[in-house]
């Protein structure tokens, strides 16, 4: 059984996406219905969603939304990784509402769109240091590009949980980067880190993918945080641009077919149910 650690759901009805309208393919309604029916056929038990950077004024509506979806009978989802601003003031009381929230379950600041110098930024920093101690992790989503500010900021932060999202978006269709490779290795010597083995169908050949094309990155991931450190993620629905979730849950299990079934269950689903006590 395999708990999705990635899901957005997208419902252009009840929330606001200012990003969408530049998203192409992804500018439409992607509803936890249409992904359950997939994700029930794949064998996903357990799912958490993803925040989908809607208007920061309906942050705390996305989160609702989402709970309403977790009640509802036979639902998947068992919590939210919330979005948030650490850049702004009002973070810490917003912690402490959230913290309050068992549905809650960590926090994403999609940092691959923002500028470059946010997560440099004092206030920044001070903020995501509040997590530490806490239940809650903060998942980051960066470029190569990104990385030197990062792991300054996972430095800085040595008692927060993160969670590397994509095996930090590794530019596949280009080939093989030194950056990225050595920038894994780096983050893999932080033990606060633990990479997210999820996303990395979108930075290949949408329409040509395979499973030897995945295989470098997901296995330098793998093979530098080691299976105590690793997490999976659909991405859905980004991954329906490159042929949908079935597809990516066989291509998971064909690039682990390798291992053992405790290293298996690690990636699929044990860590995740022990990092967010599910």
């Amino acid at each position: 059984m395999l708990f999705d650690t990635h899901l957005h759901i997208v419902d252009r009805q009840a929330l606001d996406y200012p990003w969408l309208s530049g998203a192409g393919d992804l500018n439409r309604d992607n509803l936890y219905e249409d992904y359950a029916r997939d994700a029930l056929r794949c064998g996903i038990s357990n799912v958490l969603h993803m925040e989908v950077d809607v208007a920061p004024a309906r942050i705390d509506d996305e989160t609702n939304y989402v709970r309403e979806v977790g009640r509802r009978q036979g639902s998947l989802v068992r919590g939210v990784i919330a979005a948030c601003r650490p850049e702004e003031d009002g973070f810490a009381a917003y912690l402490e509402r959230s913290a309050a929230d068992p549905f809650v379950k960590g926090f994403r600041r999609v940092l691959h769109v923002a500028p470059d110098d946010t997560a440099a930024r004092p206030l920044f920093r001070e903020n995501i240091k509040r997590l530490s101690g806490t239940r809650m992790t903060f998942d980051l989503c960066v470029f190569p590009h990104q990385f030197e500010t990062i792991l300054a900021l996972v430095d800085h932060c040595p008692d927060v949980r993160f969670i590397l999202d994509h095996c930090a978006n590794p530019p596949i269709k280009d080939g093989m980067s030194e950056v990225w490779r050595k920038g894994i290795t780096e983050f893999s010597r932080r033990s606060n880190v633990t990479a997210k083995i999820s996303g990395v169908i979108a930075y290949g050949d949408l329409e040509n993918w395979s499973v030897e094309s995945l295989r470098p990155y997901v296995e330098h991931t793998i093979g530098s945080f080691g299976w105590d450190r690793v997490v999976w993620g659909s991405d859905w629905p980004v991954c329906t641009l490159g042929g949908g979730l079935a597809p990516w849950v066989a291509a998971t299990h064909a690039l682990t077919s390798g291992c053992s079934p405790e290293e298996r269950d690690k990636l699929y689903q044990a860590n995740a149910k022990r990092i967010w006590s599910i």
